[in-house]
């Protein structure tokens, strides 16, 4: 069978078509890993508020959106940026001071939910949770719950096990599934028509895809659907779930892409320092998001202010798949 199915669109135009005020959003990634940022910093450009953010954990790109005032709510299991900020900053301060409405999961907790969302089922039971305040704190009040259809009903329920101790279990946790409106990922590979091979950690991304209404993937290469066919076994994700895919080379940057480049520890102690600037009028973080985000057209403009010199210094060692000379302190 031939398909000639082509969803190659420039990023700006797939953000302004699928990612509106007040859209329910995954991202892919973990921490400082293939964080969709060239979509992140395109969300920021074009203003999107009101954000619903689902992830599994993020870094960058979940921080940079807070701090442009992009979310409104969050649902997450943890955020961080490694050394430059082992919880992320913006992140931090925006539930300190009220600023967005936040529930968090345990790790495996997110995982499942993004699976039940892939499996059509309305959620699925875990021991995750047990004993921990996750099960009491809650972020959302039932009110909103019921006047916002997309959010469940309840964070999550403890039922007794259906069957009896079986497994020694006297308890398990039901967790809801999630089903994005849009979910954007950054791969290594893609072909026109959206079949994408990532290499290296998959992390959640495969789930949060296939639970999701829409799809944007941004890859480093997009390849011809021949490529991809020579080794299928690689391929995590079929064309069938993919609404767009945008040609954007160091579109993870400045987290790392496993086999082409690794995260870059200086600028994100650059965004660390502007992102804890106490003032009243934010001078540092407004300076940085000017010069890096909203003084810029795209990903590529972006990447030139960067530097080459820069982009060199962390590009992946062929035999590792990271920079094996950056200095990571």
């Amino acid at each position: 069978m031939t398909n000639h199915l082509n969803k190659v669109i420039p990023l700006k135009q797939a953000i302004e078509q699928y990612v509106k005020d007040g859209s329910h959003i995954s991202i892919g990634g973990f921490t400082l890993n293939r964080n969709p940022m060239a979509a992140v910093y395109e969300i920021i450009r074009q203003n999107i508020k009101d954000l619903h953010l689902y992830a599994h954990s993020n870094g960058t790109g979940l921080d940079e959106l807070i701090g442009a005032g992009c979310i409104s709510k969050l649902e997450i299991a943890y955020a961080g940026n490694g050394k430059a900020a082992p919880t992320c900053i913006r992140f931090a301060r925006s539930i300190q001071n009220n600023e967005i409405l936040f529930e968090d999961y345990s790790n495996y907790m997110m995982s499942l939910r993004f699976m039940a969302g892939a499996m059509g089922v309305p959620f699925l039971p875990t021991l995750s949770g047990l004993g921990s305040d996750i099960l009491t704190k809650w972020g959302f009040s039932r009110s909103m719950r019921k006047s916002d259809p997309k959010i469940a009903d309840k964070k999550l329920a403890v039922i007794d096990n259906p069957f009896g101790d079986w497994a020694e279990a006297s308890k398990v946790v039901l967790v809801p599934a999630i089903n994005p409106d849009i979910t954007i990922i950054h791969v290594q590979k893609a072909d026109a028509m959206g079949t994408c091979s990532i290499k290296g950690l998959s992390f959640a991304d495969i789930e949060q895809v296939k639970a999701s209404k829409n799809v944007i993937v941004t890859c480093e290469k997009l390849v011809k659907k021949e490529e991809l066919r020579q080794n299928p076994d690689l391929n995590q994700i079929p064309f069938i779930h993919v609404s767009a895919v945008c040609h954007v080379p160091m579109g993870g940057y400045p987290t790392a892409v496993y086999g082409h480049y690794d995260y870059d520890s200086k600028y994100l102690r650059k965004f660390a320092i502007a992102a804890k600037d106490q003032n009243k009028n934010q001078d540092k973080f407004k300076k940085y998001q000017d010069k890096y985000i909203y003084g810029v057209k795209d990903h590529e403009a972006f990447l030139a202010i960067v530097g080459q010199k820069r982009i060199d210094a962390i590009k992946a060692d062929p035999r590792t798949g990271y920079s094996v000379n950056m200095k990571r302190d």
